[in-house]
């Protein structure tokens, strides 16, 4: 009898192969979950088809988002076009187009800073405690005393107005919560048996905090980070409407409606168009928070 042995790469390729088709079944697992919500379904599909929207806005937007048609301006929606033209003849559907992209631009940025940051601030506070837990919260509570817009707006002030600096004044402003998070999700979990007997194994406090506390905070905190995206999309919106944004021409939605509101009364769709985007899509964002929390949180069940 032959005895045939599969050498190491074999043995190799099919470890990963079997690792790709867990993957694989774990992500059909969780979006079929996520489509058995109709709530999150519609934030999942509304969100995907911005994202693909953001991606191929040259191929989507008829017009060119920044030129001008004075002999259009402020033409009502028609096939020409689909919702009207801006005071300076633009149109306001490729507008909106490209300006989903620097919505996305500003949620995305903001989001993978303010995770991170709230994130280590919240699990160091809370497993270390004592004088560490005291200084970090006293600043989270100074940061959360002050409404986010005014706070926002205090950054942007002292700043200079422009995307970049929207973002940075939206992480600041944006970070307390998910720390106070962070931190009670450490609370509850570093007096944990698992966790005194990876202490006794002789395991330090950066591994213990990277290897198992933070692991075990992040789908919370991802969840929080996902319902916060439509107040940093309300937030740049704002900060755009009063000129602190993205600047003309560029076509952010709180600007365009700035831009219109002087024509609002007559020419309904230069402000209601831009604000029902910005309406819908954070909307979406809320939808699909609550989905994930349905999802990741076991405690909502």
């Amino acid at each position: 009898m032959t005895v045939s042995f599969d050498s190491p790469v074999a043995v190799a390729r099919r470890e990963r192969s079997q690792r790709i088709k867990r993957g694989l079944g774990r992500t059909a697992g969780f979006i079929g979950k996520m489509a058995r919500n109709p709530l999150t379904a519609i934030g999942g599909s509304i969100l995907l088809l911005l994202l693909i929207v953001a991606i191929f806005a040259p191929l989507i937007a008829p017009y060119h988002p920044l030129v001008m048609d004075l002999n259009n301006a402020l033409s009502a929606p028609s096939a020409a076009h689909w919702f009207g033209t801006d005071e300076f003849g633009r149109d306001i559907f490729s507008r909106l187009v490209y300006g989903s992209r620097i919505t996305l631009y500003i949620v995305l940025l903001v989001s993978v800073t303010v995770g991170p940051l709230g994130l280590l601030l919240g699990v160091t506070a809370g497993y270390f405690g004592g004088k560490v837990d005291m200084v970090l919260m006293r600043v989270t509570d100074i940061f959360i005393s002050f409404p986010s817009l005014v706070l926002a707006l205090a950054f942007v002030a002292a700043l200079g107005p422009g995307l970049e600096h929207v973002v940075i004044a939206i992480t600041l402003t944006a970070w307390p919560p998910i720390a106070r998070l962070a931190r009670a999700e450490t609370l509850s979990l570093r007096q944990a048996d698992f966790i005194s007997a990876v202490r006794l194994q002789g395991a330090s406090p950066l591994r213990v905090l990277w290897r198992h506390i933070v692991p075990l905070c992040l789908p919370s905190v991802i969840i929080r980070i996902t319902m916060n995206m439509a107040g940093i999309i309300l937030t740049a919106a704002g900060l755009g409407f009063l000129g602190l944004g993205a600047q003309p021409p560029d076509p952010e939605w709180g600007a365009m409606i700035s831009s219109g509101r002087t024509y609002m009364m007559e020419c309904w769709w230069v402000v209601t168009i831009p604000g029902l985007a910005i309406l819908i899509n954070s909307l979406a964002f809320n939808f699909l928070g609550d989905g994930l929390r349905d999802i990741l949180d076991p405690r909502s069940e």
